[in-house]
């Protein structure tokens, strides 16, 4: 009878008095006033963009670019469209932003591990060189790098040869390749092979270690299986040895491999500026770790490498890898300051594009919508990759 009394008290309820619903009719409300907003600023940019004679849409993207691009890392040329231009700008950019976050997680690694070394000076210099790159902001930085390239080295006639057929000049730095040869493609199948069977090693080796205690020669094994089955598959497919060259012809190098002063730039500023926030980032991991670990780990006859491996590491990784992978994004947003040096990114590609066709929304739109794409796919992976590293408590 009580709880028949409270239902009917409830129904009496005014909506404007329930907690419930007055959220919902809030959240309604709220949600009409932002469509409405959109639909204003919507159609009033359409009607003046209509009496501008301004086109709008995408078609643009199928038409012909009509402008050449430096770096492509897929065939490209002025008759192509629009729309393959945007895509080697995306190209670049994550080529640009692969290439960085590698390198950077290993030289933020190496620096912070440094910053926490007994050694003062060694620690001392980690210290100096994050306080020092930090205080810098990273467009001088870029300046910086891109200026010694073109006020500090010679023209490619005069291009600078410290020998193993590397060359050294204002175009950018030359390199020997090896020759195209179908041997290279199953050298890299291998190694992927290789891979795989690493990860099947390591955890059997993981499983095996738990249930009795002995412990596998893993990193061994592993680099011989990575080294050794590309090196077989080489020796067994006539081990070509015939190198590609580079050549002075006219003003720039022909043949081998040219890597632009604007990418070098481009690269070392992005390294060397977020590997000083990285260095911290790992620093602050290690450190959130207590001692009485390594203590303990020491005390059971635990070589410095192992007690680092086995121990400090996955438990500072929980630590890391958030803060990490802010840096990681921060790395791939900074990457679009590269069209102040010229290097041809996505923004830089865009801003062309924008230039040429005046449609000038579709093309910010399309750099939000990469840079998103960009910052989602980052954020994703890391987060997988946090759950699989995260202590799991019992």
């Amino acid at each position: 009878m009580k709880d028949f009394k409270d239902s009917a008290a409830r129904e009496k309820v005014p909506f404007w008095l329930d907690p419930k619903k007055r959220a919902i009719l809030f959240q309604l409300m709220t949600f009409a006033m932002v469509g409405l907003l959109a639909y204003y600023l919507t159609s009033n940019t359409l009607i003046n963009l209509e009496k501008q004679s301004i086109a709008t849409g995408f078609s643009f993207l199928q038409k012909e670019s009509s402008f050449e691009i430096g770096e492509s890392l897929i065939p490209y040329s002025a008759a192509n469209t629009y729309a393959r231009a945007l895509l080697v700008g995306a190209l670049n950019t994550i080529k640009v932003a692969f290439i960085g976050i590698v390198l950077t997680i290993i030289l933020g690694t190496i620096i912070g591990m440094a910053r926490l070394s007994t050694n003062w000076l060694l620690s001392k210099l980690a210290a100096i060189y994050i306080e020092f790159m930090q205080d810098i902001p990273i467009l001088l930085q870029l300046f910086f790098w891109y200026a010694i390239f073109y006020e500090t080295l010679p023209s490619s006639q005069e291009a600078l040869n410290p020998g193993a057929g590397i060359y050294l000049s204002n175009r950018g730095v030359a390199f020997t390749i090896p020759e195209p040869h179908p041997a290279h493609l199953y050298m890299l199948l291998a190694f992927l092979v290789g891979c795989v069977i690493v990860y099947l090693i390591r955890r059997w080796a993981r499983k095996r270690q738990e249930k009795t205690g002995q412990i596998f020669p893993v990193f061994l094994v592993s680099m011989g299986i990575l080294v050794g089955f590309p090196l077989l598959t080489w020796w067994v497919l006539g081990a070509p040895l015939k190198m590609n060259v580079p050549k002075l012809g006219g003003f720039n190098f022909e043949g081998g491999l040219t890597v632009s002063p604007e990418f070098i730039a481009l690269l070392l500023g992005l390294v060397l500026y977020t590997a000083a926030f990285v260095a911290e980032v790992v620093r602050a991991g290690i450190q959130s770790v207590s001692k009485g670990q390594r203590e303990a780990a020491m005390s059971i006859g635990l070589r410095p490498v192992p007690v680092l491996n086995l121990v400090i590491l996955p438990q500072a990784l929980r630590v890391i890898v958030p803060p990490l992978t802010s840096q990681m994004l921060n790395l791939t947003k900074n990457s679009s300051l590269a069209v102040a040096i010229g290097y041809p990114d996505f923004v830089s590609v865009a801003n062309t594009t924008i230039n040429q066709t005046g449609q000038s929304i579709e093309g910010v739109a399309l750099i939000m919508a990469v840079y998103l794409f960009f910052s989602l796919s980052t954020s994703v992976f890391m987060n997988w990759y946090n759950k699989r590293v995260a202590l799991v408590e019992r």
